[in-house]
C-alpha cells in the first residue's frame, strides 16, 4: 500500500500495519541508494540539486506521512510498534541529507554563480531556506560534534513520539462514572444523552460517563452545578500524563536538555535562537516586545474581569474566592446573563451539514472556488470520514480534502489540525487532511456544533486553503511548505472572522446562511446572532493572557533548560495569570504543542499570526462588508497573495502585496476589545 506513491491517494481500505515496516524499509533503501548517487553527481543547478533530491525523497516522505497521519487518527499498539521500528532510520536519512557536504556545496556554488540572479524568486527562496535548514541540521559540524548532533536528533524524535503517546494514553485511561442525578445537574440534555450512551445508562437516571476528551470535559466545567465534580475533573485534567508509567515529567526535562545541547552545538545561545532562525519574527527581542505590548493591554483587563466575575458569583451564592474549576462555570453563567443565550440554545442552528454548506458558500464568495462532495470515490480510514473536491470558476478540479470531524478518544488524539496528504507538483492537484474533534452525532441527530466548534472548523479550513489553492508548482514551496511557522496561522485565524459575518451566518439576497435549525430549517434569529457577536470580546483580557502565558512559558523553558520546569512555570504564571496554578498542576505534561508538535520555542506564533490575521480582515472592513463587489475583489486579492504564494515568497512580502503595507498591532487590539 505505501509503495503507491504521492501521485495517488492512500489505499486506506487495504492498509495493513504488518506492511508498514517492509514497505518503508524498501522505500528507505531505494532513497538511500539514490541519494548516494546524487552526492557523487550533484550539479550546482536547481534541477541538478533541489529537483533531483525531491524526486528521490518524495515517495518516502509521502509514505511516512501516511503512517504519521494514522498515528493521529487511528492509533494502535501495533502501529506504534511499527512506527518506533522505522523512525530511527527515517531520522538517520534526514540527518544524512541535512548534513550532506556535497549537497550544501552545490547550493553554495549555485548561490555564488552568475546564474543565481536569473533564477525565479521561488527557486532562490527554496535554495536559500534549504541552506539555512542544513546549517540548523549541523552541516557545518565535524567529528564528535557531528556524531553527537545525530544522536540528539534520534533521541529527540523518539522522546517527542513518546510524549504524544503518553498524553493520548493518559486521556484515554481516565473515566469518571457519575451515578447520582445531582452530579449532572445543570448539564445539557445533549451531553447527558451522550454520557449515558457511553456508560450504557439511562439519560435521566444514569449512570453517565465523563472523560477528559474535550466534548465530554468542557461542558462539565462550564455547566455542572456540582462543584466537587468540576474540581475532581479539573484536577485530573491538569495532572494528565504526570505519574506512573505515563509520567511525562522526565521526558520534558530530557527534551529540554537535548534541545539546549543541540543549540550549543550549532553555536546558538539557546533553542529559542535555533527556532527563530527559521521564523518570520526578526529575533527574540521582537517577540518579547509583542508579548509585552499585548500583556500590558491584557493583564489589567483580565484582573478586572476576575474581580467582576467574583462579585457576580458571590451575588449568586458562591462563598469565598473563585477556584480554577469555578471560573469556567461562573464565566458561562455571566455570559448567559449578559448576552442571554446558551450553547444549547444555538446548537440546533449549527448542524454540521448546514455548517459545511455555509462554509463552502464563503469559499465561493471570497475565493471563487466551489466544493463538491465526493464521498465513496476514495478509501477512508474511518466511516465518519468524508471526501470533497475543490473546483475553480471554470469547473476544473484544483484540489481535494478529507474531513474527519468527530471525537474518537479511543484512538484519535485530541485537538484539531490540518495536514498534507499530497503536495501540489506541477499539474498534480494537492490533497489535505482536515481533522477536528467536535461533538459526534447521536442516533438520528446530526452533529450539533457549539459556536466554538464552528470557529474551529473554519480555522482548519483556512489552513487547508493555503495548501489547496497554492499557485506554486514546486512542492518544496507549494502551499504551507517553506512557510515560516509564525506566519502559517494567518489564513486559519483570518477565516474565523467570517463566523461573525451576517451574510455568512444569516444569509443574503435570498441565499440561506449556515445557521439553520436542523429540524425546522428556521434561520438563527438576528438578535441572537447579534448577541453572539457582542460576546466575541467577552473576557478578552483573560483569553489573551492565557495565550501569552503559554507563549512566555514556552520561551522561558527553552531559555533555561537546566531549571526545574515546574519552577519556571510558577515564575511565568506569576506575571501571566490572575489565579495561580495549583501546586500539583502538571499542565506541561500534556503541552503537546511544544513537546511533540511543531511549536517548540514558537508557541508565540499564534499571537504573531493573529496580528497578521486581524489586520488582513481589516482590509475587508475598510472595503465595506456590505459592498459585495468590494468583498469579492478583496477576497480574490487575498486568494492570489496569501493563499497562492505559499512558501515561495517571504510572508512579510506576501502581506505587503495583499495589504499594501506592513502589519500593525492596532487591528488586533481593536478586534479583541483590548484598546
Amino acid at each position: 500500500m505505501l509503495l503507491a506513491g504521492p501521485g495517488e491517494v492512500p489505499a486506506f481500505d487495504r492498509f495493513q500495519v504488518a506492511e508498514v515496516v517492509p514497505d518503508l524499509t524498501t522505500l528507505l533503501d531505494r532513497a538511500s541508494t539514490a541519494f548516494a548517487e546524487l552526492e557523487i553527481s550533484v550539479a550546482p543547478t536547481f534541477i541538478g540539486s533541489v529537483a533531483r533530491l525531491t524526486a528521490i525523497t518524495e515517495p518516502l516522505w509521502w509514505a511516512w506521512g501516511v503512517v504519521n497521519h494514522l498515528m493521529g487518527v487511528g492509533n494502535s499498539p501495533e502501529l506504534r510498534a511499527a512506527h518506533a521500528q522505522i523512525q530511527p532510520r527515517m531520522v538517520d536519512l534526514g540527518l544524512r541529507i541535512g548534513q550532506s557536504r556535497a549537497l550544501y556545496a552545490a547550493y553554495c556554488t549555485l548561490r555564488d554563480s552568475p546564474t543565481w540572479a536569473t533564477l525565479p524568486e521561488i527557486e532562490q527562496r527554496i535554495v536559500g531556506n534549504a541552506m539555512r535548514d542544513m546549517e540548523l541540521a549541523g552541516v557545518g559540524l565535524e567529528g564528535s560534534a557531528r556524531e553527537r548532533f545525530q544522536a540528539l536528533e534520534r533521541d529527540l524524535a523518539e522522546l517527542q513520539t513518546s510524549f504524544s503517546n503518553r498524553v493520548l494514553d493518559a486521556t484515554k485511561a481516565y473515566s469518571l462514572l457519575l451515578s447520582d442525578p445531582r452530579e449532572v445537574d445543570g448539564l445539557p440534555a445533549s451531553w447527558r444523552a451522550r454520557a449515558a450512551a457511553a456508560a450504557g445508562g439511562d439519560v435521566e437516571r444514569g449512570p453517565w460517563q465523563v472523560t477528559l476528551d474535550t466534548p465530554s470535559y468542557l461542558p462539565v466545567m462550564e455547566h455542572a452545578r456540582a462543584r466537587q465534580v468540576r474540581e475532581q475533573l479539573y484536577r485530573a485534567f491538569v495532572t494528565r500524563a504526570a505519574d506512573g508509567e505515563l509520567d511525562n515529567q522526565p521526558v520534558i526535562r530530557r527534551i529540554l536538555a537535548l534541545r539546549a545541547e543541540k543549540a550549543t552545538l550549532l553555536g546558538k545561545s539557546d533553542f529559542v535562537a535555533v527556532s527563530l532562525a527559521a521564523k518570520m519574527a526578526p529575533g527574540a527581542s521582537a517577540v518579547d516586545a509583542l508579548l509585552a505590548e499585548l500583556r500590558t493591554a491584557a493583564r489589567p483587563k483580565a484582573l478586572a474581569e476576575l474581580e467582576e466575575l467574583t462579585a457576580f458569583a458571590r451575588h449568586h451564592g458562591h462563598i469565598g474566592d473563585l477556584a480554577l474549576w469555578d471560573v469556567p462555570f461562573w464565566a458561562e453563567r455571566l455570559r448567559e446573563q449578559r448576552y442571554a443565550y446558551t450553547d444549547e440554545e444555538v446548537r440546533p442552528f449549527f448542524a454540521l451539514p448546514a455548517v459545511l454548506d455555509g462554509l463552502f458558500a464563503v469559499l465561493q464568495r471570497l475565493f471563487g472556488v466551489s466544493v463538491r462532495a465526493a464521498d465513496g470515490s476514495v478509501p477512508v480510514w474511518h466511516p465518519d470520514v468524508r471526501f470533497f473536491t475543490v473546483h475553480d470558476g471554470a469547473g476544473v478540479r484544483r484540489a481535494a480534502f478529507y474531513l474527519d470531524p468527530y471525537s474518537r478518544p479511543a484512538d484519535k488524539r485530541g485537538g484539531a489540525w490540518m495536514d498534507v496528504s499530497r503536495d501540489r507538483y506541477e499539474a498534480r492537484t494537492p490533497v489535505a487532511y482536515l481533522v477536528c474533534n467536535q461533538t459526534p452525532p447521536l442516533g438520528d441527530t446530526p452533529s450539533l456544533m457549539t459556536f466554538r466548534e464552528v470557529e474551529t472548523l473554519f480555522h482548519e479550513m483556512g489552513h487547508g486553503l493555503q495548501h489547496m489553492l497554492t499557485a506554486v508548482t514546486r512542492p518544496e514551496a507549494a502551499g504551507i511548505s517553506n512557510v515560516e511557522w509564525d506566519a502559517v496561522e494567518l489564513p486559519s485565524q483570518f477565516l474565523e472572522n467570517w463566523c461573525y459575518d451576517p451574510a455568512t451566518i444569516l444569509g443574503r439576497e435570498g441565499r440561506p446562511g449556515l445557521a439553520r435549525h436542523w429540524q425546522t430549517g428556521a434561520t438563527l434569529p438576528a438578535d441572537l446572532f447579534a448577541r453572539i457577536c457582542a460576546a466575541r470580546t467577552y473576557r478578552a483580557g483573560s483569553t489573551c493572557l492565557r495565550q501569552l502565558y503559554f507563549s512566555q512559558l514556552d520561551l522561558d523553558l527553552h531559555r533555561s533548560p537546566g531549571a526545574d520546569p515546574l519552577a519556571v512555570q510558577r515564575r511565568v504564571a506569576s506575571a501571566n495569570t490572575v489565579i495561580p496554578p495549583l501546586a500539583e498542576d502538571r499542565f506541561l505534561c500534556s503541552f503537546t504543542h511544544i513537546f511533540s508538535g511543531g511549536y517548540a520555542a514558537g508557541y508565540y506564533s499564534y499571537k504573531w499570526a493573529e496580528v497578521l490575521a486581524a489586520d488582513a480582515f481589516g482590509a475587508f472592513i475598510e472595503a465595506g462588508l456590505d459592498d459585495e463587489a468590494a468583498v469579492q475583489a478583496t477576497g480574490r486579492r487575498f486568494r492570489d497573495t496569501v493563499l497562492a504564494l505559499g512558501g515561495g515568497t517571504h510572508p512579510l512580502e506576501v502581506f505587503r502585496r495583499f495589504r499594501g503595507r506592513e502589519p500593525q498591532v492596532a487591528a488586533l487590539l481593536r478586534q479583541t476589545g483590548l484598546t
